[in-house]
C-alpha cells in the first residue's frame, strides 16, 4: 500500500491561501505576490493539485478588453478537506510558522495525507 505523501511548504502555502478564498476563485498570479513565491513553483503545483482532485480550474468568463483570458482556481471539497487538516496541524503545534513564512508544518515522517 503505498502511503500518502505530505505536501511541501510551498504546496501547503497555496492551499491555505485557496482556503482563506473560501468558494472565491484566485488567479495565479495574485498567488505568487501573495505568497511571495515564483510563477515556476506555483503553476506547476496548481497544476499537480487539479491532477489530484483537490482544486478546480476554469477560465476567465469576461477578461478585459486586450488581455488574453486567465485560469482561475479554487479548492475542492477534497482540497478544503487537506486544507483544515493542515491547519489543524499548525494549530497544535507541529510546525507554527514563523514570522512572514508560509503557514505550514515541516516534513516529517508518516502524515495522514
Amino acid at each position: 500500500m503505498a502511503r500518502a505523501r505530505r505536501p511541501s511548504p510551498q504546496t501547503a502555502a497555496v492551499i491555505t491561501a485557496l482556503a482563506e478564498t473560501g468558494a472565491g476563485w484566485s488567479h495565479g498570479y495574485d498567488l505568487c505576490r501573495a505568497l511571495g513565491l515564483k510563477a515556476g513553483t506555483v503553476y506547476p503545483i496548481l497544476i499537480r493539485l487539479a491532477e489530484r482532485g483537490q482544486v478546480e480550474t476554469v477560465w476567465e468568463a469576461d477578461p478585459p478588453r486586450g488581455r488574453p483570458a486567465r485560469h482561475l482556481y479554487r479548492l475542492t471539497t477534497a482540497g478544503a478537506e487537506l486544507a483544515r487538516t493542515i491547519a489543524a496541524l499548525a494549530r497544535a503545534g507541529d510546525g507554527a510558522p514563523a514570522a512572514g513564512a508560509p503557514r505550514l508544518a515541516p516534513r516529517a515522517a508518516a502524515r495522514p495525507w
